[in-house]
C-alpha cells in the first residue's frame, strides 16, 4: 500500500505503510487508514460537569466522563499524560453502553475528556446519536485542533465544547505542544460558526504564557467570537515535564481576569483555586449572583430558565435537550 493522509486534526499526517501519525493510533495498514482507538476506554469517571470546567452547561449536574488513550499535542505539561502519552489497551465499551452508564449513575451529559476526544471521533461521534436519543448532552473537553472536516461532523452532535487555547503565541504553541497556534484559533472559530456551545480554558504558566499583553490579545479574540463565551484562566501546578516551574501566583490569575474583562468578556472565572470568590457565575446586568459555586460543587442557583431571577436578562446557559 501507498501513504495515506489523515484528515482528522490540523497535522493531516501523511502516513507511510505501517507507520502511525502523530496521536500514536491511527495507522496505515496496507494503504487503509485504520484507528486504535475505537471503543477502547483508559479512563471512565462520574464528575461535577464544573470539574470539566464547564460552567454554563446543566449547571450542578453530573456528567460520565470517557476517555481513550492517545493526544496529538506532546504538551510538556500534561496533567494526564499517563493515559495521553502512550498507548493503552484500555477495555471495550461499545457506544450503546456508555449511554447506558452514563443514564445509570444519573448523569445529563457525557463528555469526552481526560485525553484528546478528537482521535476516536467516529466512536464519540456514534455514542453522541444514540446519547442524544437518550436526551443527554454531549461535550468535548479539546485542544481545539480538529480539521475543518471533523468540526463539521461534530456539528449536530457535540452540544458543547470546552477548548484549550492553552497560549496566544505560535513559539508556546510550537515548542510545549507541538502544534500550531492558527490551526487551534481556526478550529474555535470554526465550532463557534457551526454553533457549538463554547467553554475556553487557559492554563497560565509562570514565564511561558502570563504576559499580560499576550492574554490581553488572547481575550479580546474570544471576545471579538462573542462576549458570551466564558474564560476559565486556570492556575498551572508542576506536572509532567514542566516541573521546574512554580504554581501560578493568584495575584496572576487575578491579572488575567482583569485583562479578560477589560477585553470585553461577561464570564471570566479562575480555576484550580478554591476559595477564590472568582468562580461564581454573575448577571453582566444587575451584577446579582447567579449561580454560585464552591469547588465543583453549585451552592445556589437564581435563574429562571436561563434567565437571572433578579432582572430577567438571558444568559449565555445550554440547559438541556440535545442539539
Amino acid at each position: 500500500g501507498g501513504r495515506v493522509q489523515c484528515n482528522l486534526c490540523r497535522h493531516a499526517c501523511v502516513i507511510a505503510e505501517g507507520e502511525a501519525g502523530k496521536c500514536g493510533g491511527r495507522r496505515n495498514s496496507g494503504g487503509v487508514l485504520v484507528t486504535d482507538f475505537y471503543g477502547r476506554v483508559v479512563a471512565e469517571h462520574v464528575d461535577p460537569i464544573e470539574k470539566k470546567p464547564f460552567f454554563h452547561v446543566l449547571p450542578g449536574s453530573r456528567s460520565f466522563s470517557i476517555a481513550s488513550c492517545g493526544c496529538n499535542f506532546r504538551c510538556l505539561f500534561c496533567q494526564n499524560a499517563e493515559i495521553s502519552q502512550r498507548m493503552l489497551p484500555g477495555r471495550e465499551m461499545p457506544p450503546e453502553k456508555a449511554v447506558e452508564a452514563a443514564r445509570r449513575t444519573g448523569c445529563r451529559s457525557i463528555a469526552f475528556t481526560y485525553t484528546e476526544p478528537t482521535l476516536w471521533l467516529e466512536y464519540a461521534l456514534e455514542a453522541a446519536a444514540l446519547s442524544h436519543e437518550a436526551g443527554l448532552l454531549n461535550l468535548f473537553v479539546t485542544n481545539g485542533y480538529q480539521s475543518e472536516q471533523a468540526c463539521d461532523a461534530m456539528a449536530g452532535l457535540i452540544d458543547a465544547a470546552n477548548v484549550d487555547l492553552k497560549a496566544f503565541s505560535d513559539r508556546f504553541y510550537r515548542h510545549l505542544c507541538g502544534a500550531r497556534l492558527d490551526g487551534v484559533l481556526k478550529t474555535i472559530a470554526r465550532l463557534h460558526e457551526l454553533r457549538i456551545f463554547l467553554e475556553i480554558t487557559t492554563l497560565v504558566i509562570p514565564g511561558e504564557n502570563d504576559d499580560p499583553g499576550e492574554l490581553r490579545k488572547l481575550a479580546e479574540f474570544i471576545a471579538a467570537l462573542s462576549p458570551d463565551i466564558p474564560w476559565h484562566v486556570s492556575r498551572f501546578h508542576p506536572a509532567f515535564r514542566l516541573l521546574d516551574r512554580p504554581a501560578t501566583p493568584v495575584e496572576t490569575l487575578r491579572r488575567a481576569r482583569a485583562a479578560g474583562l477589560e477585553a470585553g468578556l461577561r464570564h471570566v472565572y479562575v480555576g484550580n483555586i478554591h476559595g477564590c470568590g472568582y468562580e461564581h457565575t454573575e448577571c453582566p446586568d444587575c451584577g446579582a449572583l447567579v449561580i454560585e459555586r464552591e469547588g465543583f460543587a453549585v451552592t445556589a442557583m437564581r435563574l429562571d430558565g436561563a434567565r437571572c431571577a433578579a432582572c430577567g436578562r438571558t444568559l449565555p446557559l445550554l440547559l438541556g435537550g440535545g442539539a
